[in-house]
């Protein structure tokens, strides 16, 4: 017995309860049990490396490389990318991938290269294999991006999956961005970052790592190109990076680096090459499009833990209309459930939780309500009753059902990774949408068990359908969460085929985009988690997922009236707005910080409600292209290498740059300007960029700046949608998209483009259209003719 663990499991009985301790304290050691008997003694174990190059044999797009102890499958895409894996991998079976792998490039060859090497010629990019295994990749040009050493693979003795390690050189100037959701950031230091979906079983700040979101996905920008790079494999493992130094030493570069180690999966790579806005587009054709949200997810959200009864609800609800503050949905957690319970209503806090549902629908509120994953083990709970019929928990290598710790007591998991699983839990949803519930947010789908020590999670050999394949929750962990969205997107797209699906969760892997957003989690409250508010959003962007958003005030504790006015004025310019804190935090009304914080908050809510029509815009263009919402102050011009280091600042969309106050007692700030005219949408005072530029920034506002020549669409005074026009600068041109949308169903709008230029003191704004240009469809406002 390990004496640590034992102090440990003393410990847990005493801080949490006797019962509850009791519980984390068995599962920890059962766990550890399961595990020692179900996983694979890895022993004695060989080290192995391709070798040199024995032949090669071409195939469309590429072809098959021989060495003397691997080979390596290589294809570019009729999409532009580049696949590779070692060993014989595939780019299937994947759940990355939306679909079936592109089809390859039939005009890329595979061809001999100088000193026994191989190359293929594609239109955005070469890809060199060295006669030892090294992997590169560089622009047409012939500048490299991204060179991979030959790989290392460790196998056990007995044989069995192997650990692997491939290390890559990357420019001198490069700088890395993405992994999926990370505290620190958006750009990624010099660091090592785990691969492996963890509740940190406390609010986290900037420094925890990993968090509840991770994916092997890196952008890395440099001067000659951006590239995006994706290792598909979903077992645990570490991101090492070390950035470049030019002019290192001697004065010769430093190339910047990235080791990647993995407990296991297949090696196999995908790579994309050119603007920020061109990868993340291969990426989505790759790994699906974006959930397109229904329009009232893009307001605002209200949620607490500690919605204890309709009483409570509508006292919320009262205050927000009382004060004439917008609000468009409410979110209640477990505390609605019976005996927290999942698919469940407590009837004696919630007798007519669907009168409540239907009155609040009238006004233009929504109900969105919690769902975990994890089932209480009690016969008589219908779910679990369900699901035993189903046989759709997850088991160990003996056969016996898992079992776990969560909130209400002992549990079991379904195992999403069984498609018969996913349909009998997409069916679950019915109860909830019967309740009168609009939308979903997916917690503890990392997934979570308490423990007293060790992992918070299920046991390593649990065993796992994996789409009829097998195996077990080394593989399957990182993308239990992804499978569980299928599984309730599936579920209520069939359920309710006329809406729209909504839900975000605060776990997934690459993909996740395909079924819904993403939340931060629990995000410690102060001034660091607030900036790490932002830095989650922008590298989830980074990665495929473009909506997304924090806690608004943080989850754990009280903030200032200040510190909740800014983060609030954040959260109105992301994706994802939402207040939300735990049952032992301070409240997040407006009205509780203030007289004042309550009319600034009130003029983010109103502006927030003003630019609906912008972010509906911004949606469909996501789920288009893949662009995201927030999007870092290079994402036009990734060359520029101020902008780069930038990271208290975001684009939103293309028109506006937000400036968020990150910092107590700020007035005015510093802000770095792209090139190009800007206006401050309040003072309309014009900053010319590129430049980095002192903005006022009083605590009614932060500072946000809008493009010269911008086309926005936006509500207007009397609610109707119109376009908001920033006059271009003299002897320019400007223009933007517009997606008018319904607000839900499945209909695809077209993208209107409007181009605007200046003629004197009059801004004249054209649509494009089939036979020409033709008068806007919208009422115009033009702004900044003044300047």
């Amino acid at each position: 017995m390990n004496g640590r663990d034992l102090v440990r499991s003393v410990k847990a009985v005493g801080s949490a309860g006797a019962a509850q301790g009791l519980l984390a304290v068995r599962a920890a050691w059962r766990r550890r049990r399961i595990d020692a008997s179900g996983l694979p003694a890895r022993g004695a174990e060989r080290a192995r490396v391709p070798g040199p190059v024995l032949s090669a044999e071409p195939a469309p797009g590429g072809g098959v490389i021989r060495f003397t102890r691997s080979e390596l499958r290589i294809t570019v895409t009729a999409n532009g990318a580049v696949f590779w894996g070692w060993d014989g991998a595939g780019p299937e079976p994947s759940y990355a991938l939306a679909g079936a792998a592109p089809e390859p490039d039939p005009r890329a060859v595979l061809e001999p290269d100088k000193d026994g090497a191989w190359r293929v010629v594609a239109e955005r990019m070469t890809v060199v294999v060295s006669r030892l295994g090294a992997v590169e990749v560089c622009t047409p040009g012939g500048v490299s991006l991204r060179r991979e050493l030959p790989p290392r693979w460790w196998e056990p003795a007995g044989g069995g999956g192997a650990r692997w390690m491939q290390r890559s050189e990357v420019a001198a100037d490069a700088r890395f961005f993405g992994l999926g959701g990370r505290a620190s950031g958006p750009r990624l230091r010099d660091g090592t970052y785990r691969l492996w979906n963890t509740d940190p079983g406390r609010a986290f700040g900037s420094g925890d790592d990993p968090l509840y979101l991770t994916m092997p996905v890196q952008m890395v920008v440099a001067d000659a190109a951006t590239h995006l790079v994706f290792h598909d494999s979903s077992w645990d493992g570490t991101v090492t990076l070390r950035e470049g130094e030019e002019g290192a030493g001697s004065g010769h570069d430093r190339a910047g680096a990235s080791d990647l180690r993995m407990d296991g999966g297949p090696l196999r790579c995908w790579v994309m090459v050119g603007t920020p806005a061109r990868v993340l587009h291969t990426w989505a054709s790759l790994t699906g499009a974006a959930a397109l949200p229904p329009a009232w997810a893009l307001g605002h959200h209200h949620a607490r833990s500690g919605f204890g009864s309709e009483q409570e609800v509508r006292r919320i609800v009262g205050g927000y209309h009382e004060r004439g503050l917008p609000l468009d949905a409410v979110h209640l957690g477990i505390d609605h459930f019976d005996a927290q319970r999942v698919f469940t209503v407590d009837r004696d806090r919630f007798p007519k939780l669907p009168v409540l549902a239907e009155e609040l629908r009238r006004d233009g509120i929504r109900l969105v309500s919690i769902v975990d994953p994890a089932v209480k083990a009690e016969p008589g709970n219908p779910v679990y009753d369900g699901g035993s019929d189903e046989d759709a928990f997850v088991r160990d290598s003996a056969g016996e059902v898992v079992r776990g710790v969560v909130r209400p007591g002992e549990a079991v998991y379904p195992d999403f990774t069984r498609a018969r699983t996913r349909r009998w839990w997409g069916g679950l949803y019915e109860e909830r949408l019967s309740q009168g519930f609009a939308g979903f947010w997916h917690d503890l789908n990392e997934p979570v068990s308490f423990t007293a020590f060790g992992e918070s999670t299920l046991p390593r050999s649990a065993r796992h359908d994996l789409e009829g394949r097998g195996g077990d929750h080394r593989e399957a962990h990182n993308v239990y969460a992804l499978a569980m969205a299928r599984a309730a997107h599936e579920g209520l797209s069939e359920l309710a085929p006329r809406e729209r699906p909504f839900l975000f969760s605060r776990s997934g892997w690459a993909g996740t985009q395909r079924y819904g957003g993403v939340w931060s989690g629990e995000v410690a409250t102060g001034w660091p988690g607030l900036r790490a508010s932002l830095s989650l959003v922008l590298g989830l962007g980074l990665c495929g997922v473009p909506y997304s958003g924090p806690d608004v005030g943080g989850f754990d504790g009280s903030p200032s009236p200040e510190l909740y006015l800014r983060w609030f004025q954040l959260g109105a310019y992301l994706p994802l707005f939402r207040t939300h804190a735990g049952p032992r935090a301070g409240r997040r009304e407006p009205w509780e910080f203030g007289d004042e914080v309550l009319e600034h908050a009130r003029v983010a809510l109103v502006g927030r409600r003003r630019l609906l029509p912008y972010f509906m815009t911004l949606a469909h263009l996501a789920r288009r292209t893949g662009a995201p919402y927030v999007r870092p102050l290079w994402w036009g011009v990734p060359e520029d290498r101020a902008l780069r280091d930038c990271e208290d600042a975001f684009l939103l969309g293309d028109c506006l740059l937000v400036a968020p106050v990150l910092t107590p007692g700020t007035e005015r700030r510093a802000v770095r300007v792209p090139r190009g005219r800007w206006y401050d949408v309040v003072t309309e005072e014009v900053y010319e960029g590129p430049a980095q530029v002192l903005v006022d920034a009083p605590l009614s506002r932060i500072p946000v700046l809008v493009r010269a020549g911008a086309v926005l669409p936006v509500r207007g005074d009397d609610g109707s949608l119109e376009l908001e026009v920033w006059a271009p600068a003299r002897g320019r041109t400007g223009g933007g998209l517009v997606v008018v949308d319904a607000g839900d169903g499945w209909d695809e709008p077209e993208i209107e483009r409007y181009v605007t230029r200046r003629l004197g003191k009059r801004v004249v704004v054209e649509r494009e259209g089939e036979d020409g240009p033709e008068e806007p469809s919208l009422p115009v406002r033009v702004r900044g003719l003044l300047s």
